[in-house]
């Protein structure tokens, strides 16, 4: 059973000089039903003895669970067995929040008629960068209840944004954890989003800086953690397919990437096919398959050229 309304998940790799973006805004929350469950992902910057610190005080419950260097999914993949809360949100660890986020989220999961609930996912609310601007674009109503998907392709919303989703929701689709290092958030939004519908709500919660590298992409090499991106793009193609008439580029680039990445996992143009559920992502993929083929000899170049510098 729950022992808390919200898991607030932080996975974080050497990130003890941003932490205190998440700990200062979590101290400030003026809805306390929450653990802060902190997953190490093997620093060694002095992370544990900071947190420590903060255990310490004892003003915000944590739990810090530490784990060898092992990539973002399988951190993700850690927490959903770990956490103790209903309700999963993660709060990344150079990020911060307004000192209202919480409240504001159960208000308006709770403002969901309790019949309708089982058929929602989450909320999820806008971002702004650390000067207070608006990230992305804002939500074509307020409040709009509608899926992942049909807020990319039918309302064509775009930028960051930050929501929260049941936990027991989330524990249906874990990462696959043999899949290198990294897997990106759309293999799980993919499948979420034909089940379940999210509230979507125009107030800016997330605090987003802009200062910090990527945690996860390492290298600006596209072979490294290309399956975890064929494994994304593949099952964007095989779920998302039918927004093709709303959305034909953006598909049809998703089809060019599968393939892309896809070669640089060794995978030839039949496996690829036989990886595909239905006619409409096998017709979309065969389109796009040039572009793929040629983005992946680009990639090779490219690799090629710089090994030989």
């Amino acid at each position: 059973m729950p022992s808390a309304i919200f898991t607030v998940f932080t996975p974080t790799y050497n990130r003890a000089h941003t932490l205190h973006r998440c700990y200062d805004s979590l101290k400030a929350q003026t809805f306390r039903d929450f653990e802060w469950l902190i997953v190490d992902d093997g620093s060694t910057d002095g992370t544990a003895d900071l947190v420590a610190v903060w255990q310490a005080e004892g003003v915000v419950p944590i739990r810090y669970e530490a784990l060898s260097h092992g990539g973002a999914h399988r951190m993700h993949n850690h927490c959903l067995k770990s956490a103790r809360g209903q309700l999963y949100i993660k709060l990344d660890s150079d990020d911060g929040c307004e000192p209202q986020a919480l409240e504001r989220y159960w208000y308006h999961w709770n403002g969901i008629p309790e019949a309708d609930r089982a058929g929602f996912s989450g909320v999820t609310a806008l971002c702004q960068d650390q000067n207070g601007r608006l990230v992305g674009t804002l939500f074509p109503m307020s409040p709009l209840d509608c899926s992942a998907a049909e807020l990319e392709y039918v309302h064509q919303v775009s930028g960051e944004k930050w929501g929260f989703l049941r936990l027991d929701v989330l524990r249906q689709f874990p990462f696959p954890e043999a899949a290198g290092n990294f897997v990106p958030e759309s293999y799980i939004w993919a499948q979420v989003s034909t089940r379940y519908k999210t509230r979507h709500i125009n107030e800016q919660l997330r605090v987003w800086w802009m200062d910090a590298p990527s945690l996860v992409h390492g290298p600006n090499d596209p072979s490294i953690n290309a399956d975890g991106h064929r494994l994304m793009y593949q099952m964007v193609l095989n779920l998302e397919s039918h927004y093709v008439f709303h959305a034909p580029i953006k598909l049809y680039k998703v089809a060019g990437l599968y393939g892309r990445f896809s070669q640089h996992c060794r995978i030839g143009f039949m496996g690829q096919l036989q990886a595909l559920r239905g006619m409409l992502p096998k017709f979309i993929w065969l389109l796009a398959a040039p572009a793929g083929t040629l983005l992946y000899l680009r990639d090779r170049w490219r690799i090629n050229r710089s090994s030989g510098d």
